[in-house]
């Protein structure tokens, strides 16, 4: 037999104890407050009154778990500081503080004497009428018994016929006893722990978690960055110098031969390796910001940029890492596929948001997923919760349009 009927019976029957010790409760709240709320001592008991919905939302959320698999989650936020100020401030502030207490003056009211009716009605009244014959047996003179005070039964077939209408009833109560606990349990947790609320939880975590990954790859990149530039460069830099000297000191002949080529490849490597740690992370964009960053790379552009970016001193780490490669790979785009004479860079910082605009006079047709790159960008910059987008019509010219969601 399944234990939901019994689950649900307890969880009714609870329900209406609880109902009616928040109901003594909260009339002796309103009462004493009433009677001192020209003392100093009545405003504590107003507070208490209001903040009434905590502690009855705790227990049902844990009284859930009788009818209800999936937890209800506490929809309350941590206060902002330590201390119990903090804690009013913040409680007195959610939504959920009021919608808790307009569950409590709900249940206190209205929801317990209902779960004490269904109660009665689905179970109460069928296990009396089906222990009539055991009523029978043991009250008067054992002819007649009475059937929940309303139907007297004078014979002993009639007392088991109602034992087995009983048993019908009972069958019966327990489907009553199950829609209702679930409809009781449904509406509880659309008052005091509604599953949009815990979605927009998990929403909230999930673009924090995604902002501390987005963090914690910038550092990560820093680093490599790091230890390229203090270690294998510059151990690069002593071999190309000792390749040098010893270039100058050997004999014309097969060595010095040998030794200009390794001098040489030695000099392409460290190039290279620069190279790859400016893509990494630049160091100009860790010194000096965005702004000096994007003029860097402008200078060495294939294609002559004109740049007109206003910005705060400093934006976010992540915010500048992802605008400056944007702004490369545009960059890097321009001067590989467009056949533009010219291109610009402008943008600031405006209404909370790093705007940055690319724009070039080639000859145009862009589009993402063309190996140029956009896709990478685009997904780069939603990482951000910003946007990309481009106008590329065929015959040019092209704009690369990017915001970014920062404050400085």
């Amino acid at each position: 037999m399944s234990a939901w009927p019994w689950r649900s019976a307890g969880y009714l029957l609870t329900g209406a104890v609880t109902g009616a010790a928040v109901l003594v409760g909260l009339v002796m709240s309103v009462v004493a407050g009433g009677v001192l709320a020209l003392a100093l001592v009545g405003l504590p008991l107003l507070l208490g009154t209001a903040l009434a919905g905590l502690p009855v939302a705790w227990l049902e959320r844990r009284r859930l778990r009788l009818v209800d698999g999936e937890p209800a989650h506490d929809p309350h936020l941590p206060p902002a500081a330590p201390g119990l100020r903090a804690w009013l401030t913040t409680r007195l502030r959610e939504r959920a503080t009021w919608r808790e207490l307009g569950h409590a003056l709900l249940f206190a009211g209205l929801l317990w004497p209902v779960d004490a009716l269904v109660l009665t009605a689905g179970l109460l009244l069928p296990a009396a009428v089906t222990l009539t014959p055991l009523l029978m047996a043991t009250t008067g003179d054992g002819r007649e018994a009475k059937i929940v005070k309303l139907w007297t039964v004078t014979s002993w077939p009639a007392a088991f016929g109602a034992a087995l209408l009983g048993i019908v009833l009972l069958a019966l109560g327990t489907y009553l006893l199950g829609v209702a606990a679930g409809a009781r349990a449904g509406l509880t947790r659309l008052l005091i722990a509604p599953r949009e609320d815990q979605l927009d939880a998990r929403v909230i975590e999930l673009t924090q978690s995604r902002v501390r990954l987005v963090d914690a790859f910038e550092a990560e990149r820093r680093r490599i960055e790091r230890d390229l530039h203090d270690g294998a460069q510059q151990r690069l830099v002593t071999l190309t110098m000792t390749l040098g000297l010893a270039r100058l000191d050997a004999p014309p002949g097969p060595l010095a031969d040998q030794l200009a080529w390794a001098h040489d490849e030695s000099g392409r490597a460290l190039q290279e390796l620069r190279e790859l740690i400016h893509g990494i992370h630049p160091q100009v964009l860790a010194d000096y910001g965005l702004e000096a960053a994007v003029a860097d790379a402008a200078d060495r552009s294939a294609v002559p940029v004109d740049v007109d970016l206003r910005l705060p001193a400093r934006l976010p780490a992540s915010v500048e890492a992802a605008g400056y490669f944007v702004v490369c790979e545009a960059l890097a785009n321009i001067g590989r596929h467009s056949g533009a004479s010219r291109a610009r860079v402008a943008g600031g910082h405006r209404d909370g948001r790093l705007l940055l605009e690319i724009h070039d006079d080639g000859r145009g047709g862009a589009r993402a997923g063309a190996g140029s790159g956009l896709t990478g960008l685009a997904d780069r910059v939603s990482v951000l919760d910003g946007r990309l987008t481009l106008s590329s019509p065929v015959g040019g010219p092209t704009l690369l349009r990017v915001e970014i969601p920062c404050a400085p």
